[in-house]
């Protein structure tokens, strides 16, 4: 491949990584290898000048408004910066705007890892919020914004027209809850606190956005109407005397002062409550700034000091294998003690069996690792003439380490599971899975209390909750007598919600609410279907072999069956109290979309199960009838698309009648 064609092969390349990590926050890649693939890109353009292309992704910023919000259009386009890593590359740009005869002097601040945003304010009242988009068009997310606190909604002493820059962040605490209430409740962790804050602040609805506790920290006047600052530093303190919360800058007279900067933020960067990626250099005079400009795609009086991956080499001392809360097992190396993006590793995730085969990870190996995304450290590949001899293949346990139950492999992935019912791993996992609404519906008993009864020593197994005493849970922080009472009240309601929501509340693998109650309608007592074959269970619409394995798997377990007895000993209904009151939707899939007036999503979706049906999320050609409530959505376009029936709420009504 010649130059010419490597060139155009990168840009498409950089253009497709662009839109993954601006539009759908999913990038595929590290900022790393999108950084050295975008100087690469740079060094090519420059010997090809005759290849110019304007909208190359070196001249542009990235990214599009999303569907869902309305368009803005920046009075002053949200630039981006141009990129440098290394020392020698600072002092180049350095020298670079000195000979422009400048005032040497620059603000050292640090690269929030996060979302670039412009604040619109009107006689000194928040009028709007926009995303940089493309730097000159974004996205108008005014509502989402107002969600964060840190955010003025109105200002002292303000100018009529003020437009100021900031970057948004999830705080890595806060990133850290998140992912672990994801996790009790069974959902796809986030990747990183930068795609967990965009992904917020997509949301249509701004209660979410809300909940994800945003935070925000100003850097730029944009626009100031009728005022005047001589430098960026006085620009800034001026925001922060208005109630905004500022970017730490630092003022340095030299470019190796700025170096020196530079690398205390590197140290320190663990200490900062947001993530970062580099450290941004500019110069501090407003009217040097000016007669410096820009290009068309960044300005030339500022540059983003981006620390390079840090790599380092480190021996595996030992494999510990943890068990999550939903019982993967995980296996991480211990490692010797390595300095590394500004603190001391010991560990480093191998993510699972097929990662550690593929690398072919041995203990006593000598490994280089990094931090991925700044946060966790993996091992990126083995020293192998750095291998003792006797260094062996590693294998995961094929029983739990911490229950010593079977340990099952996903069939649609590459985690191992432990299929304990009683494991103290998944115990918080667990109990919230087993009171929450679908289930055994225990009001009031959310994460944060089972967290605390676990934490207690109270309770030890789903069976354990009905013995609980409302004295016991008074002595819990922020439980009165009246709170008190109320669980036990609802703990003991919950004897008698029958055998479909207990076979949920189980936890079976593939076994959800509607599989549940085809169960119990078609085995009547727990008792009956732990006596039932692979065979026989796959007889049953919507049981499919694998789902039969996992039912007669769970029920073979000496764990199930303690649970079972103990929770039968509680008084806890084994009974069905399903009936199918008949089969007039049998085979028959229904899509719900938009708002149905008569009744809710839950209860349309009760319906059509007790008539033999069963609901999807999504219309696919297995569809056979789309109800169509108000303000229906995109599903009644793929409706039509497909040729699927739609029908409106009347109709629906009529049918279950």
């Amino acid at each position: 491949m010649d130059e010419r064609e490597e060139l155009l092969r990168l840009r498409a390349e950089l253009k497709e990584h662009s839109h993954r990590y601006y539009d759908l926050d999913d990038p595929i890649i590290e900022d790393s290898e999108y950084d050295a693939l975008m100087q690469q890109l740079i060094r090519l353009e420059e010997r090809h000048p005759e290849l110019y292309d304007p909208e190359s992704p070196t001249k542009r910023v990235g990214g599009t408004p999303a569907k869902g919000f309305a368009q803005v259009e920046h009075p002053v386009p949200l630039e981006s910066l141009n990129d440098v890593f290394s020392k020698e590359e600072l002092l180049a740009f350095g020298e670079r705007v000195e000979r422009e005869r400048v005032q040497r002097t620059y603000t050292v601040e640090p690269k929030i890892d996060g979302l670039s945003m412009s604040l619109r304010y009107v006689n000194g009242v928040f009028t709007r919020g926009a995303t940089r988009g493309d730097g000159r068009v974004g996205e108008d997310v005014t509502e989402n914004l107002r969600t964060i606190r840190s955010i003025p909604l109105t200002l002292p002493s303000a100018p009529p027209l003020l437009i100021v820059r900031g970057e948004v962040f999830m705080p890595k605490q806060v990133f850290e809850e998140l992912n672990l209430k994801r996790e009790l409740d069974g959902e796809k962790l986030l990747a990183n606190p930068r795609n967990a804050a965009a992904g917020a602040m997509r949301q249509l609805d701004p209660a979410v956005t809300a909940s994800r506790q945003l935070d925000i920290l100003i850097f730029n006047v944009q626009l100031a109407d009728g005022m005047e600052f001589q430098t960026h530093s006085q620009s800034l303190d001026w925001l922060r005397s208005q109630g905004f919360p500022v970017i730490d800058y630092r003022l340095c007279s030299s470019m190796e002062e700025c170096c020196s900067r530079i690398e205390e933020i590197d140290e320190e960067r663990e200490q900062y409550a947001f993530g970062i990626d580099g450290a941004v250099v500019k110069l501090d005079s407003l009217a040097d700034r000016q007669r410096l400009g820009s290009t068309t795609k960044a300005p030339r009086w500022a540059v983003a000091y981006k620390y390079p991956p840090e790599v380092r080499e480190s021996v595996v001392r030992e494999i510990q294998v943890q068990v999550g809360r939903t019982g993967v097992l995980t296996p991480k190396a211990v490692v010797e003690p390595v300095r590394l993006a500004g603190t001391t590793v010991t560990n480093a995730t191998l993510h699972n069996q097929d990662f550690i085969t593929e690398k072919d990870i041995r203990i006593g190996d000598t490994v280089s690792i990094r931090k991925a995304g700044e946060i966790i450290p993996e091992v990126l590949h083995v020293v192998l003439e750095k291998r003792p001899p006797w260094a062996k293949p590693y294998f995961l346990p094929d029983t739990c380490p911490v229950c010593g139950a079977p340990v099952h492999r996903d069939p649609d992935g590459a985690a191992l599971r432990c299929t304990g019912a009683e494991c103290p791993a998944q115990l918080l996992r667990n109990l919230t899975h087993f009171a929450s609404k679908d289930a055994m519906d225990i009001d009031g008993l959310g994460p944060n209390l089972v967290k605390a009864l676990v934490e207690e020593g109270l309770v030890h197994s789903a069976a354990d909750l009905y013995a609980l005493d409302a004295e016991q849970i008074t002595r819990l922080e922020r439980m009165g007598p009246k709170s008190a009472e109320n669980l036990i009240r609802a703990i003991d309601a919950s004897r008698q919600r029958g055998m479909a929501r207990l076979v949920y509340a189980m936890g079976i693998r593939q076994v959800g609410v509607s599989a549940s109650r085809t169960l119990a309608s078609r085995y009547g007592s727990v008792e009956a279907l732990e006596h039932a074959s692979g065979e026989e269970l796959q007889q049953i619409e919507d049981i499919g072999p694998v789902t039969a394995a996992y039912i007669t798997d769970w029920f073979a377990q000496e764990q199930s069956l303690h649970l079972i007895r103990r929770l039968q000993e509680a008084g806890v209904s084994m009974q069905s109290r399903e009936t199918i009151l008949d089969r007039r939707f049998a085979g028959m899939t229904f899509v719900l979309t938009g708002t149905l007036s008569s009744m809710g999503r839950d209860a349309a979706k009760t319906a059509i199960e007790e008539r033999g049906g069963k609901t999807a999320s999504s219309v696919s050609k297995k569809t056979t009838l789309v109800v169509a409530g108000e303000n229906a959505g995109s599903k009644l376009d793929k409706a039509l698309e497909l040729g699927i029936r739609i029908i409106d709420e009347r109709e629906f009504l009529s049918m279950i009648q």
